[in-house]
Parts: structure tokens; sequence; C-alpha cells
């Protein structure tokens, strides 16, 4: 397996055909898998914009007043506006905002990026990256693109790449019923491919004013397996959400269950 980052992408504007910007500089092939950065995605869609775009309203208002107490910093509360106008759930509102956006992701903030947006304060998410990834993968000569992202994971330190869309390829690889390397039948056994992909991308792609937000992954195959589009965790099967729901965070750094 061989991955490349597209060189010479340049800032992207409202409007920008990411498809044709990417096919001019590479020769793809028809199996390439096309892992595009959520960032470029969100600025070629027009999800850029300012904070006076979100005026506060009173719950935003009481959620910046007490991070900003424990951060001892001041939080602006149109910035808590935008997370919960772009969020269906808020899972945790301290010491962090942990959030399920409307297409299903679990994140900070809504995923909701305040660096390298040179044309207002804020970047939102792709309101359906899944889609996005369809109508880019219309213009490729590839026929899989993933859409990514960089979040934290529970029981890690630090972010990785993750998948927040996808076409042309099923989420997930499943090897139930396939045996080991003894014989033994496998029972439990999905593997997240698209997160795999996202991931492995994200160490070429970079980070920072230095990083580069297609890459192309190349002579990586599917195989011969049962494929699934469960990506994101249903709610009823996804116990430390449940948890999370129930869990208070207390300001002398304990915490207390109800």
């Amino acid at each position: 397996m061989e991955l490349f980052a597209v060189p010479d992408l340049p800032e992207i504007r409202e409007g920008d055909d990411l498809a044709a910007m990417i096919d001019e500089r590479v020769d793809l092939r028809e199996d390439d898998v096309v892992v595009v950065a959520s960032t470029v995605v969100s600025k070629a869609e027009g999800r850029t914009f300012d904070l006076a775009d979100f005026p506060a309203g009173p719950r935003a208002n009481e959620i910046a007043d007490r991070l900003a107490a424990i951060a001892g910093e001041e939080k602006d509360p149109r910035f808590a506006q935008a997370v919960l106008e772009e969020s269906t759930e808020l899972i945790m509102e301290a010491p962090f905002l942990l959030t399920a956006t409307r297409f299903g992701h679990i994140g900070v903030n809504a995923g909701i990026d305040r660096s390298n947006v040179p044309d207002g304060d804020l970047l939102l998410l792709p309101e359906r990256p899944s889609e996005s990834a369809a109508r880019i993968r219309e213009g490729l000569a590839a026929d899989r693109v993933v859409v990514s992202d960089t979040c934290g994971r529970p029981f890690r330190h630090g972010q990785r790449g993750v998948a927040i869309g996808w076409s042309g390829t099923p989420a997930s690889r499943d090897w139930r019923g396939e045996r080991d390397r003894d014989g033994r039948e496998m029972g439990v056994t999905v593997q997240n491919v698209i997160d795999e992909l996202a991931g492995a991308a994200n160490l070429v792609a970079g980070e920072g004013d230095g990083g580069t937000p297609v890459v192309v992954v190349r002579d990586w195959a599917f195989g011969d397996h049962a494929g699934s589009d469960e990506h994101f965790r249903a709610v009823e099967g996804d116990f430390v959400r449940q948890a999370l729901r129930d869990w208070r965070y207390e300001d002398n750094g304990r915490h207390e269950d109800h």
C-alpha cells in the first residue's frame, strides 16, 4: 500500500470544484482511495462563519460562564451558541463540550474549527459529509472517497484522523464467520476500514501550516469480505455515551453520578 499527498493545492474558497482541483494535480487510478480533509470540503461548501452569525442565547451564556470559571479565562458565548446549533445532543457540558453532530459524529465542540480560517472566525463541519464525498467522487477517476477530520478519542492522548463521510466503499469489513490462523471461527471482529484509512492518510497529510489536505491511498484492496455501512455507533448500544449522560463534572476535579 502506498500513500501520497496531492501537491500544490491552493487555499480553498467557497464554490471551488475540489474534484477538478484534485484531478488536475494527480493521475488517479480507479481503485485509489482519495482521503479529503473536512476543512477543505467545508471551505468549498461555504461553511465559514463569523461569531456574529451566532448571537448567544441564555443557554449559551450559561455554558460560557461555567467554562470560563473552570478554565480561568473568558469564553465567548457566541461560540457556545454555534456548538449548540450544530449539535443534536450536548453529551457533556463541562469541562468541555462533547456533542453529537447532526450526521452522527461524536466530538468536541461539534467539530468546529477556529484555526486556518482566513475568511471568518469559525469553520463548521460539512452538513452531510457522505453526500460531500459522493459529489467529489463523481468528478474523479478514483472510485472511493473518504472525508476525514481529526479529533480525540476516549482513553487515548492526542488527536488522530477519523472518517466522517465516505462514498464508494463500505465503512467496515466484517470478519465474522471467517477463520483465524488457528482455524477458529471469528465471532466479533468488524474492522472499521474508513477510520483506518483516514488515520493512515493523516500521517501523510500532517498538521498546521505545513499540512496537505488531500491524500491518495493506492494499492489497498477491501478484499473478499462482507461489508457494512455502520460507522457511528447506535445510541441504544453506545454504553459509554449513555454513561456520560449521567456524569456530572465537579469543579474540584471530582465527579459524582446521578
